[in-house]
C-alpha cells in the first residue's frame, strides 16, 4: 500500500515509521530499501482486502497519474463488504490497474463490486503475442455501413493486411444479405479504400491476440491494454458482426476523461479538444 495514517495523517511510507490501515484499522509497517518500491503492509502480514497484489513500479507510476486524494480508496457494499480501489477519481469512476494474471472468478467478484469501472493491464509481458493490423473506418461511419471485413490472424497474411466484402457490390451473390448475413461473395483489397478509411479513421484496427488472457476477452468493464506507449489499447467489438478490434486511446485522453466524466463507458467516447 502506499498510503496508511500516521498519527491521523494519510502519509507514504518512510524508513522506521508505523501506522495504521485506512481500511481496517491494523497497524502497519513501512518497508522501505533499495529494492523495493517504499510502501506498508500489515503488521500481521495479512492483508485486509483480498484483492491485494504487489505492486509493481509499473503500478505505482500509473496512481502517482492521479491525485493523492483519488488513490487507495476503500470502498463498501450495501451488504458491508470493503475494498481499496486503486483509483476513484472525483466523478465516481473505479480504476483498476492489474499487472498480475486474473481468475475469471476475481474479474467478475470486482466488476461487480465496483459497477462503474474500467480495467488498465499491463500489457509488456505479451506484446510479442498482440498483433495489430489494418486500420478500420469508424465503425458509425457511412462506409463501414457496406463493409464486412475478413477477420485477421497471423496465420492469415492476406485478411491481416485488410480484406474485405462489401454488402452492396454482393447483392447478386446474397440476394437481400446485411453485414450480419453476408458469408462470401466478390471480395476486395484495403488498398482500393484506403483514402476514405482515413478520412473517418478514429483509432480503430483488426488485431489477433495469440495465446490471450482470455477472462479480459469477456470482460463487463472496459480494458485498456498498457504496452508502454503513450497510447492505450482498448479491446472492443467493431460492429454487428461481431468483429473483435482495438481502438487506441492516448493516455492523455483517459486521464482527462477519467476526472470529467461520470460513467465508465464514456471515457474516450467523445472527439473534442482537450487541454
Amino acid at each position: 500500500m502506499q498510503f496508511a495514517l500516521v498519527n491521523g495523517e494519510r502519509s507514504e511510507a518512510r524508513p522506521g515509521e508505523r501506522g495504521t490501515c485506512e481500511t481496517c484499522g491494523a497497524e502497519m509497517v513501512a518497508k522501505c530499501g533499495s529494492r523495493v518500491i517504499n510502501h506498508w503492509a500489515h503488521a500481521s502480514k495479512t492483508d485486509c482486502d483480498p484483492w491485494w497484489e504487489n505492486e509493481t513500479l509499473w503500478h505505482r507510476e500509473w496512481k502517482n497519474l492521479f491525485p493523492e486524494e483519488c488513490r487507495e480508496i476503500h470502498h463498501v457494499s450495501s451488504d458491508g463488504e470493503i475494498h481499496r480501489a486503486d483509483i476513484k477519481t472525483p466523478t465516481g469512476i473505479y480504476i483498476e490497474i492489474q499487472h498480475s494474471p486474473m481468475s475469471d472468478f476475481e474479474r467478475i467478484a470486482r466488476e461487480k463490486f465496483y459497477k462503474n469501472l474500467i480495467w488498465i493491464i499491463d500489457g509488456r509481458g505479451f506484446r510479442k503475442n498482440f498483433d495489430i493490423y489494418h486500420m478500420l473506418p469508424a465503425p458509425e461511419s457511412e462506409l463501414a455501413q457496406d463493409l464486412v471485413w475478413s477477420k485477421a490472424k497471423r496465420s492469415m497474411q492476406g485478411a491481416a493486411a485488410g480484406l474485405f466484402f462489401r454488402v452492396s457490390a454482393n447483392q447478386d451473390y446474397q440476394p437481400g444479405a446485411t453485414k450480419e448475413t453476408l458469408r462470401g461473395g466478390y471480395i476486395e483489397s484495403i488498398h482500393t479504400i484506403k483514402d476514405k478509411i482515413e478520412e473517418t479513421y478514429r483509432g480503430h484496427h483488426q488485431y489477433d491476440w495469440v495465446r490471450p488472457r482470455k477472462t479480459w476477452l469477456d470482460a463487463e468493464c472496459p480494458v485498456y491494454i498498457d504496452f508502454g506507449d503513450d497510447y492505450l489499447v482498448k479491446l472492443e467489438v467493431y460492429d454487428e458482426t461481431a468483429l473483435p478490434c482495438i481502438r487506441f486511446v492516448s493516455k492523455k485522453k483517459l486521464l482527462h476523461d477519467s476526472v470529467t466524466e461520470t460513467s465508465a463507458d464514456s471515457i474516450a467516447s467523445c472527439f473534442y479538444p482537450f487541454p
